[in-house]
């Protein structure tokens, strides 16, 4: 397994880390646990989590992701071994099953400093190594939406949220501070006032990217590798989707489309078009499609490393094993030419 730096700092994190937010819906604890003993067993030493989780989220399951995870670890040990990441949720959530939680979460300081305790709580640990804002507090493009429509009605300032962490930091609850669904100008922000303000910097990015959404080379990639913020690239598989399993209408009994409808972000005719072209190569060549699509990922020069999820034991293997596939320069080529003929069909 290949080690990376964490942004500026002193840590670092596997090129693949290791997704969570299935633990405690379509995964049971039992499973967790075994995903999470070959994981580390396996080189991983990067978890990923959110106060959120699992994911799609219901009152009656927010937070059971955390708590898997610390039940893990009060039973296994070795916490001083593993970089722990999670996210605090933001503004909006309210119609995401996270209504109930502080009377709809801001990224006020005060719901900062609720929502870390909350985490610390039940993830059975006194810190985080990497704490990251889940989603804007103001209204941009996230989450696929195109089209910006600019909105005077940011909320609580990016300088509040940024302070709040950085309180954090301090207090040592938490290390290291990062971003996740956030555009060029909302990085750039965090990073002028930490300069400005001498307040903790940004030490990476958590957004989107896979063979079907590159839209993270427009704007972002450049500053990924200037400032020192790298990505750690989310739904690198769109779901699963670039295994190949749901072309031709398929629906796999357990897929996590086929169980949640509202999962429509990568299942519109383009993004089946280039999942074949993309599945057709990597078989053309004596590829998994998964690994094949994951290895591009993993290959970028701005992704600081891969977040990996999978229901079953085959899948995460599968998907770990990635890490030791190398995409010769043909395939490359073949990888860019179907992305100039349908580029970005997932955005």
């Amino acid at each position: 397994m290949e080690y990376r730096q964490l942004g500026n700092t002193d840590l670092k994190v596997s090129a693949i880390c290791l997704g969570t937010m299935t633990w405690g819906q379509q995964n049971t604890q039992d499973e967790a646990f075994e995903q999470m003993d070959y994981a580390r067993d396996n080189g991983i030493n990067f978890f990923d989590t959110a106060e959120m989780y699992p994911v799609p989220p219901r009152p009656e399951t927010q937070g059971s992701t955390e708590t898997c995870i610390g039940n893990w670890l009060a039973a296994r040990g070795g916490r001083e071994d593993l970089i722990l990441a999670s996210k605090v949720t933001g503004r909006g959530s309210s119609n995401a099953g996270m209504g109930h939680v502080r009377n709809g979460p801001r990224l006020s300081r005060d719901h900062i400093r609720e929502a870390i305790a909350g985490s610390l709580e039940r993830l059975q640990t006194d810190y985080l190594d990497l704490y990251q804002v889940h989603w804007p507090e103001r209204q941009t493009n996230f989450f696929g939406q195109l089209g910006y429509r600019h909105s005077d009605n940011d909320g609580i300032a990016i300088r509040e949220t940024l302070e709040a962490l950085a309180e954090l930091v301090t207090e040592g609850k938490v290390r290291y501070i990062g971003l996740s669904n956030e555009t060029p100008w909302g990085l750039m922000e965090y990073l002028r006032l930490a300069r400005e303000y001498d307040l903790p910097a940004v030490v990476s990015v958590q957004n989107p990217y896979s063979l079907v959404n590159r839209t993270y080379e427009v704007g972002l990639a450049e500053m990924s590798i200037r400032e020192k913020a790298g990505l750690l690239a989310y739904s690198p598989l769109a779901f699963g989707v670039l295994s190949g399993k749901y072309l031709n209408g398929q629906r796999p009994e357990k897929g996590r489309i086929t169980l949640f409808e509202r999962f429509t972000r990568y299942t519109n005719e383009r993004t089946e078009a280039a999942t074949q072209a993309y599945v057709d190569l990597a078989r053309e060549h004596g590829l998994d499609p998964s690994q094949m699509a994951l290895a591009f990922v993993t290959g970028q020069p701005f992704v600081t490393s891969n977040i990996i999820g999978a229901t079953t034991m085959e899948q995460l293997k599968i998907n770990i094993d990635s890490a030791n596939v190398q995409l010769s320069e043909e395939v490359l080529k073949g990888i860019e030419a179907i992305h100039r003929a349908n580029p970005n069909p997932a955005p």
